[in-house]
């Protein structure tokens, strides 16, 4: 990098790139493609484009952000949105060393598209929670029972609920309760032994809602339990990720900042509680008739959600403080709902495999089939189960964040401009590329003249898997992912870069798009981890095939299936009998919430799952290096030969690895 330039790393966005010592944090946020809200034209007015200063990481090399970075103008006047502490305006703002940028949501043009909408799963309706209605003419005024004592008696008596007990909080509000509604009221019991709310008069409905805490996205679904529907959902990024942009980086920056582990704790917790408003909003229902949540995310989250440190789970042997489900009081967890919400976190598997791969076992149920099934969270760490009715295996593989964007010079996370398809002619190599907002197809050589059409950004996750996939199919570049010479001969979108060369995807007067050869190696050493950790399951079952194939998660549930056996993510299997699950461990949180028996099931096929780590496994590393060839050095993809006209595989060498059973 040259001395006149500084580094720049926008959060959430991951956004980052060198611009101009001097240059103001609006101008380098436009000039690396990441809108900030600005109506004042940057005079300082406004005050829309508020930025807070972060500790972060770029790759390979961790920086810290310093004030003496960075200088704020005096400002002439004062901004119509005050200036909340801590934050600086970006537009008074320049530069002088590396600093990373944490861009809130109020001050982004465009926040990120989370996509985790809920998909349709069959559950048998058995909540936790019962409603019960006691009319005026049930409750004897003459009783000489306490009120709360009176009230169980009459759930016993009509209702056969043995040994009822009221919480004391809630026997401080009967008063009233009773009073307000002249002695006719709604109990809500728990489990049929505790009565943790009620309300004045008849209370025809009660609501749960199921959190998915994962480590860059949050997703929440509110459920009404009476009848199991899906009333409100929202999804938000995970504000941890200005802390790192996976697991690991994470629990490397608390190595290094101890204390820290109750702010990553407080993050997560309000924007779980911002998301719990905002479903209550768009329902149109009070807080307080949301009696349970229902929790699951991967083991690191899991534990900074509850305020446990995960620095164990940094190095081998990767040991889980606490991995057993867990029924909480959601006001120990910091979440304003009714006072006596109960929270159940679902059980962890293994060290890297947590509660979110157990709710997407317990969606997809496995254990019930004959089939070989897998089963394949996409994130930043890939949770990987595989197997049957016979048995099942779980791991986790370290594929890290480059699937999402990060770790990718154009790349980004999915938002309006990103381009999230791509279609390579194999004979020009002209590209097309369709852009997240829009629903046409579109090129720099002939652009749409939909007035609609987002300005481009970046590349997304499933932008990336695709390029590469075409480059390859149109032998731009080779199975081992390196670009071919002879191609700069057949297309001036091959431009040479040092020693190798780059592809010019997309360009415009604001953005020049291009895939480089680093770009390339960051998207094989990931899937490379995520194939390895497939393959050592495999063996570890002592199969050659799967039968089935389903992929979760937002990414998972994007990409195209075919690019992804193409470049090699995921084993060969007929293309019909892979598909995407969508949020599959929401899923599972759904089903656990509304079915109660669901939750002992889940609990005893998580003991019954062979756990492997892949950092300790035998054998991982070599399955490992044979899987960064495109697809694969040496595993057959005769169900892919069949779809797709694959360049010549047959020179590649045979592996000498020991196959295991």
């Amino acid at each position: 990098m040259e001395s006149d330039h500084v580094r720049v790393l926008f959060s959430p966005s991951g956004r980052r790139g060198a611009v101009a010592i001097g240059t103001s944090l609006l101008d380098a946020s436009d000039q690396l493609g990441v809108e900030i809200e600005s109506l004042c034209g940057g005079r300082g007015a406004c005050g829309h484009c508020q930025v807070e200063i972060i500790e972060g990481e770029f790759p390979k090399e961790r920086i810290k952000s310093c004030s003496s970075h960075l200088k704020q103008r005096d400002l002439v006047e004062e901004t119509t949105l005050p200036l909340k502490e801590g934050r600086l305006l970006a537009c008074q703002t320049t530069l002088s060393g590396d600093v990373v940028i944490n861009v809130p949501r109020e001050s982004q043009v465009h926040p990120p598209h989370v996509c985790k909408p809920a998909r349709i799963h069959k559950t048998t309706l058995n909540s936790k929670i019962k409603l019960y209605y006691i009319d005026s003419a049930l409750f004897d005024s003459k009783s000489e029972l306490g009120e709360a004592e009176h009230l169980c008696q009459l759930l016993k008596t009509h209702w056969r609920l043995e040994s009822v007990r009221f919480d004391l909080d809630l026997i401080q509000l009967l008063p009233g309760i009773l009073e307000s509604g002249n002695l006719s009221i709604t109990l809500a019991v728990y489990d049929e032994s505790e009565v943790i709310a009620a309300y004045s008069g008849l209370q025809e409905s009660c609501y749960g809602a199921a959190v998915d805490i994962g480590s860059t996205t949050l997703a929440i679904q509110l459920c009404q339990l009476n009848s199991g529907d899906i009333v409100a959902e929202a999804g938000s990024i995970n504000p941890q990720v200005q802390y790192g942009e996976d697991v690991m980086s994470r629990v490397s920056y608390l190595m290094m900042h101890k204390q820290s582990l109750h702010k990553l704790t407080s993050l997560v917790r309000s924007e779980i509680q911002s998301l719990i408003d905002q479903v209550c909003e768009r329902a149109g229902i009070d807080p307080s008739l949301l009696l349970e949540l229902t929790f699951v995310g991967n083991p690191i989250m899991h534990h900074l959600f509850l305020g446990i440190t995960p620095l164990s789970l940094g190095q081998a042997p990767f040991r889980l403080i606490a991995s057993d489900s867990m029924v909480l009081k959601c006001k120990d967890l910091d979440l304003k709902c009714h006072p006596a919400t109960r929270g159940y976190l679902l059980p962890c598997i293994a060290g890297h495999v947590g509660s979110d791969a157990a709710a997407m076992v317990l969606a997809e149920a496995p254990w019930e089939s004959e089939e070989i099934t897998l089963l394949v969270d996409v994130g930043t760490n890939a949770e990987i189960v595989l197997g049957n009715q016979s048995r099942l295996f779980a791991t986790s593989s370290p594929t890290g964040p480059a699937f999402e964007g990060a770790q990718i010079e154009f790349g980004q996370r999915a938002a309006p401009g990103a381009i999230e398809r791509v279609r390579i002619d194999p004979k020009t190599l002209e590209p097309s590329v369709k852009i997240i907002g829009s629903q046409s197809w579109t090129s720099d050589a002939h652009p749409q003249s939909d007035l609609d059409l987002p300005e481009v950004t970046g590349i997304c996750g499933s932008g990336i898997i695709e390029v590469i996939g075409e480059l390859y199919l149109a032998d731009v570049i080779g199975a081992d992912g390196r670009f071919n010479e002879q191609s700069r001969e057949r297309s001036s979108r091959i431009i040479l870069d040092g020693k190798t060369y780059r592809y010019l995807l997309y360009k415009n007067d604001s953005i020049t798009l291009t895939i480089s050869q680093t770009d390339i190696r960051a998207i094989q050493l990931a899937k490379a981890a995520l194939y390895a950790g497939i393959r050592l399951l495999m063996e570890s079952y002592g199969c050659d095939r799967v039968d089935r194939i389903r992929l979760a998660g937002a990414f998972g549930g994007q990409i195209d299936v075919k690019y992804a056996m193409i470049l090699g993510m995921i084993p060969d299997c007929p293309l019909d009998q892979v598909s995407a699950a969508g949020n599959a461990a929401g899923t599972g949180a759904r089903v656990a919430l509304l079915d109660s028996h669901s939750r002992n099931k889940i609990e005893q096929v998580v003991e019954q799952i062979t756990k492997i780590e892949t950092a300790i496994a035998e054998g991982f590393q070599e399955l490992f290096v044979d899987a960064m060839a495109i697809p694969h050095s040496t595993d057959p993809f005769v169900n892919l030969d069949q779809v797709v006209a694959l360049p010549d595989r047959r020179d590649k060498p045979v592996s000498r690895r020991r196959r295991r059973g």
